[in-house]
């Protein structure tokens, strides 16, 4: 099995209402991860276009877009794990060249979600559900992660105070991030006054500042054989490992409320896979879709014990100085979240920190990150881990 290295990385903007076609949006990453790689679509043997579906009208975009790019007649695949499908475009470019079938992979991860209304958008959401026993009652993304937020509440004091730290902590890098969709500070005081729009209540106790804003944009990240990976202009960021996991759709099925099954299964296999564990990694991206999802987050990668998240927040160990920096590009919560692009970003900040290329988000001198992507309410989890050598 071959070693397999992230060569190029690229991202648009996310913006609220991208103005053009999806081809030209997913375009916009491509150009970037190329220019990243010093490559030319020649070298491009294959490629996997990565969204969910139903938030445009193109269907199997993969053919569209492949098209666009230049890049036939090499094959092209399409992935959706709803909005982990693009680290999990990832797993499955590694899979390809590790056996050897390809040498050079493009992941290009994209959402429109502007296409549709905001309550088009919920509702496609909520079909990411069991469309028999639980969206026709009216769940949501927000309503899910409610119960959550409650659950945590519940069996371990977190309180809205520490979820506001989250969100807080979002604002700061937000502001430093040019890609990024929000880009104002929020602070403690917006989050506790009832009048602030910022703690309008969306589904209890769910704040608008806690849910991460729906957005358009494109991810695009270039995946090569070591070979191939040490002929290019800039060091190679090695995969080191890959897990992956899957729970019950219905949440009658699951047994665990105050975390997610599928981050902690597949976390043990990342760490597994790449001889490392909870304490070896120096920066982290997690799939902060609420400001709940974060917290979880650090207790189900081990960076705290189950309870332990809100200590990291409010002794500031997730910030860029702290013991563990966590989502220092402003997260899902500042740089918004189209849905297929998602992952690929996170991939993209953990890619640019592990090169010394963040800018004023630079941790200083980290050697491993990793990336927490999450599709629906724990359905699907990815965890990955990437190094430099």
């Amino acid at each position: 099995m071959r070693r397999v290295a992230v060569i190029g990385v690229g991202q648009s903007e996310f913006v609220r209402a991208y103005p053009g076609s999806i081809r030209e949006l997913a375009f916009e990453a491509f150009r970037e991860a190329m220019e990243d790689g010093g490559l030319k679509p020649a070298a491009i043997d294959a490629s996997i276009v990565c969204s969910a579906p139903e938030y445009d009208r193109q269907r199997s975009p993969a053919g569209v877009i492949a098209e666009y790019l230049g890049l036939n007649p090499q094959p092209t695949f399409y992935v959706e794990t709803l909005c982990s499908s693009s680290t999990t475009g990832v797993r499955l470019a590694a899979a390809l060249i590790a056996s050897g079938q390809h040498d050079v992979v493009a992941v290009i991860g994209f959402q429109k979600m502007s296409e549709i209304s905001s309550a088009e958008s919920q509702e496609r959401m909520g079909r990411g559900a069991d469309i028999q026993w639980e969206s026709p009652f009216g769940t949501m993304m927000p309503a899910y992660y409610a119960m959550y937020a409650r659950a945590h509440m519940a069996a371990y004091g977190t309180t809205l105070e520490d979820l506001a730290l989250i969100r807080v902590k979002s604002s700061v890098y937000g502001r430093l991030n040019e890609k990024a969709v929000y880009r104002k500070e929020v602070t403690p005081a917006q989050l506790a006054d009832p009048k602030d729009r910022m703690a309008g209540p969306v589904a209890s106790p769910l704040r608008v500042g806690d849910c991460c804003a729906n957005a358009d944009g494109s991810s695009c990240l270039l995946l090569a054989a070591e070979d191939r990976a040490r002929d290019c202009r800039k060091k190679p960021v090695w995969l080191l490992g890959v897990g992956s996991a899957s729970a019950s759709v219905n949440l009658t099925g699951r047994d665990l409320f105050t975390g997610l099954s599928v981050a902690r299964e597949a976390a043990r296999r990342a760490y597994r896979m790449a001889g490392v564990g909870p304490d070896d990694i120096d920066v982290a991206e997690v799939h902060d879709c609420f400001t709940i999802a974060e917290l979880m987050a650090y207790e189900d990668l081990g960076f705290a014990e189950p309870g332990g998240g809100r200590e990291l927040i409010r002794n500031r160990a997730t910030y860029r100085e702290g013991k563990i920096p966590v989502n220092v590009d402003g997260g899902l919560l500042s740089k918004g979240h189209p849905i297929g692009a998602t992952g690929g970003s996170q991939v993209r900040t953990i890619v640019l920190q592990l090169r010394g290329e963040a800018g004023a988000m630079q941790v200083k001198e980290p050697r491993i990150g990793l990336v927490h992507n999450i599709g629906g309410v724990g359905l699907y989890g990815n965890v990955l881990i990437l190094g430099i050598e």
